[in-house]
């Protein structure tokens, strides 16, 4: 299990387009990819999940990866959110 925490730079937070682009990132890879917010963690590959999470601009998220490809899967998810 791979983790790294990251700060929410969007503007709009994790709304709509940006939620779509990092579910598609997270879906690249074959590793089990979730997001904690403040203790309520949400599965990274479902829209209404992360739209439900309430994720605005400066929020500091966990995400998390566990298995194959795990490693890649924080890499992404790291770049996506530089």
């Amino acid at each position: 299990m791979r983790e790294v925490m990251v700060k929410v730079k969007f503007p709009e937070g994790l709304h709509a387009r940006p939620a779509v682009q990092m579910i598609k990132t997270a879906g690249k890879y074959k590793a089990r990819v979730t997001i904690e917010k403040k203790g309520k963690t949400v599965p990274a590959d479902s829209i209404m999940a992360v739209l439900g999470a309430c994720i605005v601009c400066g929020d500091e998220i966990l995400i998390r990866a566990e298995g194959d490809e795990e490693d890649k899967a924080i890499e992404a998810m790291k770049l996506y959110f530089a």
